[in-house]
């Protein structure tokens, strides 16, 4: 498929590259669609372990281009609204469910939605000249925008995203790493290798435990200490029977590296 963005795949890691650089890597209604049906046909990729995205240039991701939605959507009517609305919503929704990592490499200005679709994701390398804004507010708009309402609370505490969410003032990359916001800030020159070494470990590693792993994060933020306790039981149970765990402990035995197959 034709994609508006970089698409590669090589030892199976997705690399995926926002490739506007001009526009900062601005999103088009048409990318907004691209990326979602893209994380969704990725559950089904078995060549896929692991997905890498990041920005060409000097920016991760502006947000929504200026012209080619705000001005656009200003000419439709409120159904149409809703409908763009539930679609980038859609987007952060199949990358949550993603059974399978996802790295975003903040190599600059990651803001709006594209602050957002890095807070989607589950690591963050983050280049050190690189900014977060989730400025939804500052254009006019709820804060509470594709999900971050949801995702920023349970990533640096309420008080926090309150404030970020509020006020949509930057948050430089010292600041997002504090914050929990950043798991790691490296130099610009090294933000690809660090994200690319993460991304091999990742690959090479039990990766249906990973994803089980991410699914259950996911699934315990509704559920009380009881629910958790048994549906991780239940969970547990079913990854001891798997092939990765026999081939940790035929490993063991024979004092060698587990070679894990994903299954």
């Amino acid at each position: 498929m034709n994609y508006d963005f970089l698409y590669d795949v090589q030892d199976h890691i997705a690399t995926i590259t926002l490739n506007r650089p001009e526009v900062l890597n601005a999103i088009t209604l048409e990318i907004y669609a691209q990326l979602r049906d893209l994380f969704e046909e990725l559950r089904y990729d078995d060549n896929v372990r692991v997905v890498l995205i990041t920005g060409n240039g000097r920016a991760f991701c502006a947000g929504g281009d200026v012209h080619k939605i705000i001005g656009a959507l200003l000419e439709r009517d409120m159904r149409e609204h809703l409908e763009f609305c539930r679609m980038t919503g859609h987007l952060v929704r199949n990358m949550r469910l993603l059974p399978k990592p996802i790295i975003a490499a903040v190599n600059g200005m990651a803001a709006g939605a594209g602050a957002v679709i890095a807070l989607a994701s589950d690591f963050r390398i983050v280049a050190d000249n690189a900014k977060f804004a989730f400025l939804f507010t500052r254009v006019g708009l709820t804060g509470a925008d594709m999900g971050a309402g949801f995702l920023l609370p349970r990533m640096i505490g309420q008080g926090r995203a309150m404030e970020l969410l509020m006020l949509g003032d930057d948050v430089d990359a010292a600041t997002a790493e504090k914050i929990g916001l950043a798991n790691r800030v490296v130099p610009l020159e090294q933000l690809l290798p660090t994200a690319r070494e993460l991304a091999a470990r990742l690959a090479n590693g039990p990766t249906y435990s990973l994803g089980m792993t991410k699914l259950m994060v996911n699934n315990e933020w509704t559920m009380d200490i009881h629910a958790a306790l048994e549906a991780e039981a239940q969970a547990q149970a079913l990854m001891m029977m798997g092939e990765d765990q026999r081939a940790f402990y035929e490993a063991f035995v024979a004092k060698q590296k587990p070679v894990f197959k994903g299954r």
